[in-house]
């Protein structure tokens, strides 16, 4: 009878849990446009539902609010379906607070929340204070702060104190400064945040070994920042991209050492640069290293096809020179390049837009 009993509650209850459950597929159906078999297997996910429970379109609608649209809710409910219990004026709206005196915008932290939503549910006192307070004092204003989460969101609920501290005392005693460890930090906070401080020495030996850039100079850091984030494997790929390309080792070093920071570009983006760098600027790009950086499909190949309309038209009233046109900020290209030639040319600034997308 016992048994029984025990069997009738449990079948019960899980009839309850299921339509409960389904309650919640059909909502993220309707209310975020979720496929039916994504909407079941992420409500599966969620065992504490309790009947006449409001929160989830409570904290759809708050992430409406703050400016989230609806693939941004949806990346974000998907990786932590838990938040959609969170209470919206304990719970959530103190911590997106914290984001908006940081000075990020609606769109910035729709961002963080779809790569790293998982930060509001830590503490907000134990967790996301203790490491804006730490990283303050490391980058010495809220305007790095707010460009270090841009680049990566995990430094608000990892244990960045516990974490970083050991990895920042050791580039401290090796002589980097603090304005180096904000730029590492700027660059990549992952460097400090997931790596060993182990993983840093060989990292600074590889600077001296592999990149023959002295500790005095002023490229080290940014040596630093890539043997830092590349291991030696993945490295020597990258300098076998420019090998392919007849590139001696002596003339390879001499560019790594001008611009460090060219080799964290992927062996396809470089090969792509090389490719057509090679047989535009042939022997400039030894010197001029910077072009490499560029991204080739929105401002080299756009820019490049403007200067060729122009000199086929007979249009430019001096000699056009490519690296001159690449260097230039958008505005200044435009004004230059584009705007002055629209009378003889109107298809001309549709043409770089739509080439630019």
């Amino acid at each position: 009878m016992y048994r029984f009993r025990f069997q009738l509650f449990y079948s019960t209850a899980a009839a309850a849990a299921t339509s409960r459950n389904n309650l919640l597929a059909e909502m993220l159906v309707n209310s975020l446009g979720f496929s039916t078999e994504k909407a079941i297997s992420t409500s599966a996910k969620v065992t504490f539902l309790k009947p006449g429970n409001n929160k989830p379109q409570l904290v759809i609608n708050f992430f409406q609010q703050i400016g989230l649209d609806k693939t941004h809710i949806k990346t974000l409910v998907c990786a932590t379906p838990s938040l959609l219990f969170s209470d919206v004026d304990k719970t959530l709206k103190p911590k997106i607070k914290v984001l908006q005196e940081l000075g990020l915008s609606g769109s910035d932290i729709a961002k963080v929340l779809s790569k790293t939503g998982i930060f509001l549910l830590s503490s907000l006192e134990n967790t996301i204070r203790r490491n804006i307070s730490y990283l303050r004092q490391l980058l010495g204003s809220d305007d790095s702060l707010a460009k270090a989460i841009r680049k990566d969101s995990k430094i608000l609920w990892y244990n960045a104190p516990k974490v970083m501290s050991p990895n920042v005392a050791f580039l401290r005693n090796l002589g980097f400064s603090g304005k180096d460890i904000e730029k590492l930090i700027l660059r990549d906070p992952r460097i400090l945040l997931l790596k060993e401080t182990k993983w840093l020495e060989n990292a600074v030996h590889r600077v001296e070994r592999n990149l023959h850039i002295p500790r005095d100079s002023n490229m080290f850091i940014y040596g630093f920042m890539v043997t830092a984030s590349l291991g030696e494997s993945c490295l020597e790929m990258k300098l076998r991209t420019f090998r392919r390309f007849g590139w001696s080792d002596l003339e390879i070093l001499t560019l790594v050492q001008k611009l460090p920071l060219c080799l964290t570009s992927s062996e396809a983006r470089l090969g792509k640069g090389l490719n057509f760098f090679m047989k535009e600027l042939a022997g400039y790009l030894a010197s001029h290293p910077a072009l490499l950086t560029f991204s080739l499909e929105k401002r080299v190949l756009p820019r490049h096809e403007i200067l060729k309309l122009l000199d086929q038209k007979k249009l430019a009233k001096s000699s056009l020179n490519l690296y001159t046109a690449l260097m230039v900020p958008e505005s200044k290209f435009l004004n230059s390049y584009v705007l002055p030639y629209t009378d003889e040319t109107p298809e001309l600034y549709e043409l770089y837009m739509n080439s630019r997308r």
